[in-house]
């Protein structure tokens, strides 16, 4: 047991997850790093020094996410802060976000791809957060940040002026709009425990989830969600932008 608070950042060895994580260990967290592929995660974790533990976890797989939750009841006991970063955008390989965009329109959509991709960032999450509730709960003030997209956004789409509507679909976009209910579930079933359950976008980021097209740096992206993992007196049930709150 430590009075040092424990975090654990899922999809941390690459993009926002691994700028989180490298904020978290610099202001005292002691910060598991999460990653299916162990190696790379020891290799962010080198990165950031300190109090980084590489831990691997791939949130589609129930042993993965069981070896995690042991791991820190035995190294810890409990944990403070929750950050559901990892997400994945399609499975299949394309050239570029257009490209990506035009399969995940829901006339013609693969219901292959849009189960893959809710595995990692609906059912995922889900999975995980569940099985690492009994350690939230030994904390004396537990937080759950999920990382979303403004995308994902049902008012916003529903407006003809959102610049980005076009690209709403039934894989990515559409796993955030889903993303943003279970954040909202949580967040009342928690809120009489005292765990504060919030969702944030970093805006439209340049990172692997498309082919590095967005308009904003990792570092730029990863400003905001810093700032909520960080945030340990904001309300719960919030979904905020680099701009503020965003509409669910």
């Amino acid at each position: 047991m430590t009075d040092q608070k424990i975090a654990l950042v899922t999809g941390a060895n690459q993009g926002i997850g691994f700028q989180i994580a490298k904020a978290l260990a610099s202001n005292g967290y002691v910060v598991f790093v999460g990653s299916r592929n162990l190696a790379n995660g020891e290799t962010a974790a080198s990165s950031i020094g300190g109090n980084a533990y590489a831990i691997q976890l791939d949130v589609t797989d129930k042993n993965s996410i069981a070896a995690a939750v042991a791991r820190i009841q035995e190294a810890y006991g409990s944990l403070d802060l929750l950050v559901n970063n990892a997400a994945i955008s399609h499975s299949v390989s394309r050239k570029t976000l257009e490209d990506s965009i035009t399969a995940s329109r829901a006339s013609v959509a693969s219901l292959d791809e849009v189960r893959a991709v809710w595995e990692t960032n609906v059912f995922g999450v889900l999975a995980l957060t569940q099985a690492m509730l009994p350690l939230l709960r030994s904390s004396a003030s537990a937080r759950i940040v999920n990382v979303s997209s403004g995308v994902g956004s049902l008012t916003l789409n529903s407006n003809p002026s959102f610049p980005y509507r076009q690209g709403f679909g039934v894989v990515y976009a559409a796993s955030k709009t889903a993303l943003n209910a279970i954040t909202v579930a949580f967040a009342i079933e928690l809120e009489a425990e005292g765990i504060k359950v919030v969702a944030c976008s970093p805006g439209f980021t340049a990172t692997a989830l498309n082919n590095f097209q967005g308009t904003e740096t990792v570092e730029q992206g990863s400003r905001h969600p810093i700032e909520v993992a960080l945030d340990m007196n904001g309300p719960t049930g919030t979904f905020t932008g680099p701009n503020g709150p965003l509409p669910w």
